[in-house]
């Protein structure tokens, strides 16, 4: 049990569990990139513990980018991206790999996909560690989905609580 300001979250997904499923992901990467190089796009803040595990898993020659949207108010999504951070680097031409921590409404990976695909990719493709497909308010094509849940409020691993809680080895739900 963890309180993170005025909430309290239990155990939902372990450090085990989730090192077994972003390697098994690794290994669909691979394979779907055997003769490609990739470039993983990194959806921060809370998708940097999955990208992390995931790029120490990827054999397939690739590079990394980040960057930074925002859609939550605390518990809630706004449904609203406001993007702080964008990229540096043009995708014309390239294989990109979209990694995000979860997709629950749809509303911030649609719009980011937009955003990528306006600067004209080879593809892109979605990989995401949490989906909440009961929350889905918009059709998204998820590539690569490491576990589907129910739609409750989850903490741990990347995923915050108002800034607070992304440190955790483990993913936690709302109590």
């Amino acid at each position: 049990m963890l309180t993170v300001k005025d909430k309290t979250f239990v155990p939902f997904i372990d450090k085990a569990t989730l090192e077994s499923r972003i390697a098994s992901l690794a290994v669909r990467i691979d394979e779907d990139y055997r003769d490609k190089e990739p470039l993983i796009v990194v959806v921060l803040n809370g998708a940097f513990m999955f990208a992390a595990e995931l790029m120490k898993n990827l054999t397939v020659p690739c590079r990394i980018t980040f960057i930074r949207v925002g859609s939550y108010a605390q518990t809630q999504s706004t449904g609203v991206v406001r993007q702080i951070l964008g990229l540096h680097e043009s995708l014309e031409g390239e294989d990109v790999i979209l990694v995000e921590d979860i997709v629950d409404t749809g509303l911030t990976i649609r719009q980011v996909r937009q955003q990528i695909e306006s600067q004209h990719p080879a593809s892109v493709r979605i990989a995401t560690l949490l989906f909440k497909p009961e929350a889905l308010q918009t059709e998204v094509n998820l590539d690569y989905v490491g576990f589907e849940i129910e739609n409750r409020f989850v903490l741990g691993f990347g995923l915050d609580y108002d800034g607070f809680g992304r440190n955790t080895k483990e993913i936690l739900v709302l109590q």
